[in-house]
């Protein structure tokens, strides 16, 4: 898109599931370089608006409640707060962090689904789909795993293999089976409505093909999908998590998750302008959070409906296709939106030589190192960026990082900075020294300063931040070797004029650096500001060697950086070897009690029961009592899983229960048997119960 046209930018950045933390993969591949790029925009005064939000629908948040045993709306409450103090704490400014789960962004998505469905766009398919028998329900993508067909991988998803990147339909997998009872599903017919991306695929192609510009790894896998052939893809779910289907005959079905969550983009949009208009803001502070808010009285369609906007969506690999092919079609389906003018999707971020897991506790959470590495968010900023996995695949190890902060931050950057300060004041009280004779050798450096800027505008501006950064780093390097070229410290004694200029040039140089780090490093950006006692200054004035003024006074230096000791490091890296030790090796079994004979064990009446309802036991918190079907009668058993299950959750349940334990009172019911369960290492408790159906009263040998 040319410049001179870009009246405004909108830069949206993933929404983030809310079933877990953000780690170092999130930030590498999504939230870092596009914080970098908005800071860089708004530096340049450029009207920007940064959106994100937490993805709060789709079935990875249900599997985590269901894991945790609480409902959905608790699980999307805990880690939306979790995910927002974090990216704030960590200086991603975001105008608005939204939630998808909010009344704005329900009414928004419903509407876009109600056009799309009033102008025809639809197509109602009765498909055959994956359903689990002993659950009763619909199999959504992620509740189905299976062998993918593409790599041999055991544990891919019905919508995506994570070990080689493959987009898949759930019934691409080999042996399904589903992750609610371990069985495999059935095949039952359903009805949903279909987006047509084949009808598409040309306005898709030419649009795709229009922007050869894009990274290899975007532009590619465009064209491998358009090369093999779009096919309609079903924009509901039978779910009973998410947005409403809003058409009549849709009863139990959600909006599909990638229908929802772009749109979730206007909707933070949305939101955030309507309060501008108000000049109110947070009028629900749980909901949201917000950095460098001003009250501009924007509207939102400028930034989603007109042609002198830029739209650049920030994404990792794996959300290509639904960026690229499935939103670029709703959008032209209704009509009257933009379209990304870029997509910098980053490759994956490994962490010691492993693939990232969070199943497997494989990753460094934000949060977690928020509160072990305090103050040093910027480490952690200039870290991912410097390693950044923008062309392939990267590596992040603990060693690195304290290399890199030791050796870089520490050695070049925080010295140079930490020399000319302590000069400054040794040698004229902390005021800027007049810029007295330039010889060739200060030129040169003043000429050189001036290079900086335009360079890396150049790198940001096409995406390339770790060159950027380099480059930014370059420039304390410029100052490092300028210092150990004139050695003020022994011409003080014998020229006080030339180390006047040295330092005043020493200074300028210093102030070009809080410019110019502040989009990647925004902390030390502002340390430097204080130090340097000399204001915010725009982008436009980066590369001047008049910064600072002569006579001004700085303040006293502080240290930029701190260097990180073996044994920061080493206690991270205990904690992989913990998290792979156990992963590969099972909880300690407990001790096997003292042998039975067989009559003992044949004594016991073990049968095959169905939960015919649920309650629990008033003032306690872990009984439950329970009416069973043992196929001989209906009997009361109370059974102490009230903090592992829910009454409603656990009805038409099968168990297996002792039925001829003598009958005990507890807390006043008599109890008349004993339900079976299994409990772990970690004290989780799950019924033993058989694989699939059994009648009512068949015995257990």
């Amino acid at each position: 898109m040319d410049n001179s046209k870009i009246k405004r930018y909108t830069v949206t950045a993933a929404l983030p599931y809310t079933n877990g933390p953000v780690h170092i993969g999130h930030l590498a591949g999504v939230y870092i370089p596009a914080d970098i790029y908005a800071r860089y925009l708004r530096s340049n005064k450029r009207d920007v608006k940064f959106v994100c939000g937490s993805d709060e629908n789709g079935v990875p948040i249900t599997l985590k409640a269901k894991r945790e045993g609480i409902t959905p709306q608790e699980v999307v409450d805990k880690y939306h707060k979790i995910i927002g103090d974090s990216f704030k704490e960590f200086g991603v400014s975001f105008d608005i962090y939204h939630r998808t789960s909010s009344s704005t962004h329900h009414q928004t998505a419903a509407d876009f689904f109600e056009t799309l469905y009033d102008k025809g766009v639809f197509t109602e398919e009765i498909t055959e789909q994956y359903y689990d028998e002993q659950a009763k329900q619909f199999l959504a993508d992620r509740y189905i795993t299976g062998t993918c067909p593409n790599c041999g991988n055991e544990n891919a998803y019905g919508d995506q293999c994570e070990n080689c990147g493959s987009t898949l339909n759930a019934t691409d997998l080999i042996n399904p089976k589903s992750t609610l009872s371990g069985n495999k599903p059935i095949l039952k017919e359903t009805k949903n409505w279909f987006l047509p991306l084949d009808k598409y695929e040309g306005q898709l192609r030419e649009y795709i093909e229009s922007h050869k510009e894009w990274r290899p790894n975007v532009y590619g896998q465009c064209q491998s999908w358009l090369n093999a052939g779009l096919h309609p893809r079903a924009m509901t779910r039978d779910l009973d998590w998410g947005i409403r289907v809003p058409v009549r005959g849709a009863d139990g079905k959600v909006l599909y998750v990638w229908f929802d969550a772009p749109i979730g983009y206007i909707s933070a949009t949305k939101e955030l302008c309507n309060y501008a208009k108000l000049d109110v803001w947070n009028p629900k502070a749980e909901e949201y959070y917000i950095n460098n808010y001003e009250s501009d009285k924007c509207g939102w369609e400028e930034y989603w409906k007109d042609e002198s906007t830029k739209l650049v969506h920030f994404i990792g690999k794996d959300n290509i296709v639904f960026h690229c092919i499935i939103f670029p079609a709703m959008l032209m389906a209704h009509g009257g939106y933009i379209l990304a003018d870029n997509v910098p999707a980053n490759e994956f971020l490994n962490l010691e030589g492993q693939k990232i897991s969070t199943s497997k506790n494989w990753a460094v959470w934000l949060n977690e190192y928020l509160r072990e590495f305090e103050g040093k968010q910027d480490v952690l900023r200039y870290v991912l960026t410097a390693t950044a996995p923008e062309t392939k695949d990267n590596d992040f190890t603990w060693k690195d990082f304290q290399a890199r902060n030791n050796n870089e931050l520490v050695a070049v950057l925080g010295n140079f900075v930490n020399r000319v300060v302590v000069l400054t004041h040794k040698y004229f009280n902390g005021v800027v020294p007049t810029l007295m004779e330039l010889k060739t050798e200060d030129q040169a450096v003043v000429d050189e300063l001036a290079s900086f800027p335009a360079k890396i505008s150049a790198s940001i501006e096409n995406y390339r931040f770790r060159e950027a950064l380099s480059e930014v780093m370059n420039v304390a390097r410029l100052g490092n070797k300028y210092l150990a070229e004139t050695e003020p410290w022994k011409l003080i004694k014998t020229d006080e004029d030339r180390v006047r200029t040295i330092l005043n040039i020493s200074l300028q140089i210093c102030a070009n650096l809080q410019i110019l780090v502040e989009p990647f490093m925004p902390f030390t950006a502002d340390k430097l500001m204080k130090i340097l006692n000399n204001g915010k200054q725009a982008w436009a004035e980066a590369g001047s060697s008049h910064l600072i003024k002569r006579g001004h006074s700085i303040n006293e230096g502080e240290l930029l950086f701190e260097k990180i000791e073996d044994a920061e490091i080493d206690f991270q890296i205990e904690k992989l070897n913990q998290s792979k030790a156990s992963n590969a090796t099972p909880a300690a079994a407990i001790p096997a009690k003292e042998n039975i004979n067989f009559d003992d064990f044949s004594a016991m009446d073990i049968r095959v029961a169905t939960i015919v309802s649920a309650e629990k036991v008033e003032k306690t918190k872990k009984l439950l009592k329970l009416t069973v079907d043992t196929g001989i009668d209906q009997r009361t058993v109370v059974s102490g899983i009230a903090e592992h299950y829910k009454p409603e959750d656990i009805i038409g349940k099968q168990v297996s229960i002792i039925v001829n334990l003598a009958p005990r009172e507890i807390k006043g019911i008599l109890s008349q048997g004993m339900i079976l369960m299994a409990e772990n290492s970690e004290g989780k408790l799950t019924f033993v119960a058989p694989t699939e159906q059994f009648e009512a009263g068949s015995v257990i040998r």
